[in-house]
Order: structure tokens, then sequence, then C-alpha cells
């Protein structure tokens, strides 16, 4: 017997949940970003946020507990690596650029996902036509980087972050499919798509507590009391804090959509929601809109559009 269908007030109210915790994200995180200047803390304190969430809703029954065994664990350590790069990385490349910019060079992401398809076993080959969507993409950005009357002008360390944080969410995507697939399967594992996130989330926590011992521990103190001195403490927790839960939020309504519909309609609304960030962005932090930066943008966000309707497109057989 087939499951009821999803209502079409249950797709609208996750996308617009997806949507508003996704952009209010991004707008806490920048405002996080630049009061302090420890970006990996600030990752690290936003998975802390989801991690509480976690355990509140897993302690009061509202949700099933996952049971994983040690083997089940040890699967996921993969994903949880990747997922500590995407998100850290996402969050310093918001952090030393604007937050259009960063986004702009995120819907590069597509381009990154197919190179690791191509390259990682199992391959996994596209049809040619959403090849040619990956050039449109890559002209696209090409074409927001070059500034009227100075040429091509990058933040090359948002860039690289960016960057980083593709290749990463795109090794995530690969290397976790068949994991996550096989855990779902298991109805006595209880790792339905919230929880699986937030699995994923722990682990993700896990790894970064060592990167920002690594990287900033040495000089937390010293950038937290500037921080407090020039912001007050009260808006520095707020923001952290804030950014944090919708970074969660988002998240747990994205998996939870893209359950309901499918990975295809979830990719061409996730790049829809790229144009309502950058927009937003814009406006609030006063981010410069040059005309080739628009064009650009409209440009790569359209062929990404393309590609993940092209991508899933079934090849015919003989």
């Amino acid at each position: 017997m087939s499951s009821k269908p999803p209502s079409t007030l249950k797709l609208v109210s996750l996308v617009a949940a997806w949507y508003a915790g996704n952009t209010l994200y991004n707008v806490y995180n920048k405002k996080a970003a630049n009061m302090i200047h420890a970006h990996w803390f600030v990752a690290a304190a936003q998975l802390v946020v989801g991690m509480v969430w976690s355990a509140t809703v897993w302690a009061t029954g509202i949700r099933k507990t996952p049971s994983l065994t040690a083997s089940d664990i040890m699967g996921c350590v993969p994903i949880g690596f990747c997922a500590m790069v995407a998100h850290g990385a996402s969050v310093l490349a918001m952090g030393v650029g604007a937050v259009s910019f960063a986004q702009i060079v995120k819907a590069c992401e597509p381009v990154f996902a197919a190179a690791v398809g191509f390259l990682v076993p199992p391959m996994d080959i596209k049809p040619p036509i959403a090849y040619v969507m990956l050039l449109v993409i890559i002209g696209g950005v090409g074409l927001a980087c070059v500034k009227e009357g100075k040429g091509v002008d990058i933040n090359t360390t948002a860039l690289g972050y960016a960057s980083m944080a593709n290749l990463a969410a795109a090794l995530k995507g690969k290397l976790g499919s068949s994991v996550v697939s096989s855990l779902k399967g298991d109805k006595k594992k209880n790792m339905d798509s919230a929880n699986v996130y937030a699995v994923m989330n722990i682990l993700s926590f896990c790894f970064t507590v060592p990167v920002v011992c690594v990287t900033e521990l040495s000089t937390l103190a010293e950038e937290w009391d500037k921080a407090v001195a020039l912001h007050g403490s009260g808006p520095l927790i707020t923001n952290i804090a804030l950014s944090g839960f919708f970074f969660y939020i988002y998240n747990e309504f994205a998996f939870a959509f893209t359950s309901q519909v499918g990975a295809v309609t979830s990719s061409v609304l996730n790049t829809a929601k790229r144009v309502i960030i950058i927009v937003v962005s814009a406006i609030i932090f006063q981010e410069a809109m040059e005309r080739n930066t628009i064009v650009g943008s409209a440009i790569a966000i359209t062929g990404t559009f393309l590609y993940s309707l092209t991508s899933k497109k079934k090849k015919k057989t003989a």
C-alpha cells in the first residue's frame, strides 16, 4: 500500500521555514563573524546550539533517540568530517568576504559535485547537456568577479574558503549517500532525516573542536575580550546563538523537505534560495552589487538550476 503523498500546505511550510532559516542564519552568522575574529570558534559554537536542541528532543521523547552501533558511527565519521569542513569553511568565507560573494561561489557546488562524481568510485557520469550547464555556471561566476573599470577583482581568501566548502559538500554527498540510505532503511536504528542530520551535526562538532584548539585557542580569550569591549557581550552571544539556532533549523527543514520530494526538486529550490540570500545580504550589509555582479550571479544561478534538472535525466539505453 503506497503512503499518502505530503500535502501542498506541508511542503510550502517546509520551504518557507527552510528559506527563512537559511536567510536569517546568513545574516546572524555575518554579524557574529564581523564582531569576533575567531571564525572556527563561531562555527563550533553554532554546532553546540544544534546539539542542545537534539539532546532536548531526545530526552523529552519528542523524537526517538538514534540506536547506533559503534560500526554505524564509524561509518558516519567520514561524512561528519566533510560536514565539519563544509560548515567551517563556509563560516570563514563569509567572515572574510561578502555574503553575496560567498553565495555566488557556492553556486559552483555542482561543478565540484560533478568532478567528485567522476573521479571518486563508483563513477557517476552525467548526460552531456549537464556538463554544458557547468560551463554556464563557471562563466557566470567569472563574470560576477569582473568589476567595471577594474577588471577581475576577487577576494582570493573568501574564494578559497568557499571552494573548500563546495568540495567538502560534494564529498559528503558522495561518501554519505550509501551510508545514510542504509541507516534510514533500518527502522530499528530510528534514523529518519532529522536524526541523520542531528548525528552529522554532533560528529561535525567533534571534528571542529581540534581545529579550534590548533588555530584559535591561543588567541581566543584576547579576541573575545576585544569583541566584548567593542560590541558588548550581549549582542555577541545573541548573534552566535541565533546563527547556531537558524543553522540547525534550516538544515533540519531542508532535510525534511528533501525526504518528501526527492533530490531534484530540492536542488532546484536550493538554487532559488541563493537569490534571496544575495539580495537580503546586499541590503542589510550594504554590499555593492554592480551590473556584472548581478548579471553574472543570474547566469550562474540559472546554470545551477538547469544542471539540477538535466543531471538527473536518465540516459537512453539501447
